[in-house]
Formats: C-alpha cells, structure tokens, sequence
C-alpha cells in the first residue's frame, strides 16, 4: 500500500516531528534533533539517532534543533530534516509527491510561514498547505471548530504555548509564548546547579520532570536520583530531588504559561467568555502532560481545564483530519503552493 500514499500531515515541532498518514494514523514521531558534521557541513544523523548524540558529540560534530520556539531557525537544515521525514514515511517506493500539510504556532510572521511551504516543497512535496497549530490541535483534540461556540485550546509543546480561543473556524483571540517544555528543563538544570551543585544535561532535566514533576505542591512526594558533574570538584556524583523542589524550580516558567492563557481569556469576546466557562480549556501538546497541570490552569484563571486524549498527537491528528477534508477547512488554511 505504501507507494498510494498521497497525503501526509506534518507536525514540525520544537521538540519532536509527528508524521501523520490519513487512514493509517502517526507513521513517525521522532525528536526534531539533526546531526551536522562541521568541517564539511554534512548533516550525518536526523531524529533519534541524533537525539542519542545530544550532548556526547566530539568538537567535529553537532546535534542541534533546527526549529527554534515552534519557527524555522536553519533553513537549510530544517529542509533536509524535511526531506528525510517525508523520504521515511513515504518508502522508497513512492510513485508520487504528496500534499502535505504543515503545522505553525500561531505568531507566526509571512516569512516564516513562506519559509516552511519552501522547504516542504524543496524536499519533495507536489502541494503544501499551512495551518496554525491551535486550529489543528482542536480539530485533532475532536472539537468541532465551526460551532458559533467559542472553544479555547491550549498547546504546550516543547519550544512554545499556543493559546486561542476558536468559534465559527478562525481564531478570535489568540497568544504564542516561547515558553513550553524546554524552557522548563532548562529551569530544572539551573536549580539542579544551584542548589546541589551539579551539572546535568536537557535529557537529564527532562527525565526528572517526566519522573516526579508536578505543576503544584503535592503531600506525598516522589524522589529522583540525580547524577551529574559536581561543579566544584569536576567529578561524577549523585544528588537527591523531590517532587516539591521540581515545583519550585519551573514555578517561574509555569507562572508565564498561566499569564498567556489569562492574557487571552482577557481578549475574549464575553458571549465566547461564558461558552469557555461551559465548555472548559482543552490542554493539548506533550508538556501538557505535567502532573496536575490541569489544576494549575484552574486555580489561575478558574476555568476547568481538561487533558484532550493523546495531547501528543492532537496537532498531528488535525493535519491528517484538515488533508482529508481541505474544502471543509480551506478557510483556516494560511498559506498553500
């Protein structure tokens, strides 16, 4: 069957790259990560097997992100990673180009957006389409987005936090904020570095968060093994964390996720104001999944919050549902060669 296929939606994240076949579901979720050889400039490694890399290169080589908060940072680069994603879901059999469909934060600027549909089609797609990743979450998360009901969705990703509040098919208040999962393991590994003394990695800071973090203060608490480089002395040791310090440490970070979903409850026409209130907040994207999240969002703005199904896969889910049906959803597409 592989060589019919013609559509393929694409969630090019920060953080991870979801490919998305319609009928056949997300074909490929691997970190956004590219390994690039720096004497001649060669790209050796794309996804998890440059991901393994992070971190552990000798000087000649680097693992780095081509997309930076949720935008194209290295065109040329993104391009290739691009080319590989498609060339792997599609199989060397592949007799066609495909349409494909490409997810953007909400801020996005018509450079950026230009850049994308370029560098979908340079690495061999015959259409691309583009959509803000709001919409294509909700239609993803199963919120049917041309109701005259307002419904706001709330994407945490790993480089940005896309909040809107969506009626009638378009967006009518919305804020992108660069602050999402890695700003969080970054905060993690500072504290770790204060308070402790030691240096640990992004995948380390992420691993603690995915183990014992939390969003609020928790009675019971869990505890984390923490190795590291001791700063002072240079060498390997071991530290012990807890839930609660985890929650002290993103408490910053968390606090200006929470202002940009206010930020756009505040811009809300009142009518779609008391839909939310009814309806609740749909928390999509992988961060969202930090414990007690949900609660967090409700004793900020209190407004219920709940976690769609599989919030990793909303935005991916939404690009295949838009490709199935883009007369439907032609009137959200941004921009399409």
């Amino acid at each position: 069957m592989a060589f019919f296929i013609r559509k393929l939606g694409i969630d090019l994240g920060t953080a991870n790259t979801l490919v998305f076949v319609p009928n056949e579901g997300v074909v490929l979720n691997e970190p956004s990560v590219v390994a690039v050889s720096v004497p001649d400039n060669k790209i050796l490694a794309v996804g998890d097997e440059a991901k393994a890399m992070v971190g552990k290169t000798p000087d000649t080589i680097i693992a780095y992100r081509p997309m930076k908060d949720g935008v194209i940072a290295d065109y040329r680069v993104t391009e290739a990673m691009l080319r590989y994603y498609l060339n792997k879901a599609l199989g060397k059999w592949n007799l066609f180009k495909p349409e494909v469909m490409v997810s953007v934060p909400a801020g996005v600027t018509s450079t950026e957006r230009r850049s994308v549909v370029e560098a979908a089609m340079k690495a061999g797609a015959r259409a691309a389409y583009i959509m803000k990743e709001p919409i294509l979450a909700a239609i993803g998360a199963g919120i049917p987005i041309y109701e005259a009901t307002g419904h706001m969705v709330v994407d945490i990703g790993g480089g940005t936090t896309d909040a809107a509040v969506i009626s009638l098919g378009g967006i009518v208040a919305s804020a992108s904020f660069k602050v999402a999962g890695n700003k969080i393991d970054q905060a993690i590994a500072d504290y770790i570095k204060k308070t402790f003394n030691l240096a640990v990695g992004e995948k380390t800071a992420e691993e603690i968060k995915i183990a014992i973090g939390s969003a609020i203060t928790v009675e019971k608490e869990d505890s984390y093994e923490v190795k590291g480089r001791d700063i002072l002395t240079g060498l390997p040791r071991a530290a012990k964390i807890g839930t609660n310090e985890i929650v002290k440490a993103i408490d910053g970070e968390l606090k200006e996720i929470m202002k940009t979903i206010k930020r756009v409850l505040q811009d809300t026409p009142p009518e779609l104001a008391s839909d939310i209130i009814d309806q609740g907040i749909v928390m999509t994207g992988g961060s969202s999944l930090l414990r007690n999240l949900d609660e967090l969002v409700y004793r900020s703005t209190g407004v219920r919050a709940k976690i769609a199904d599989e919030p990793l896969l909303c935005v991916a889910k939404g690009t295949g549902i838009a490709l199935e049906h883009l007369e439907v959803y032609k009137k959200s597409i941004l921009a399409k060669r």
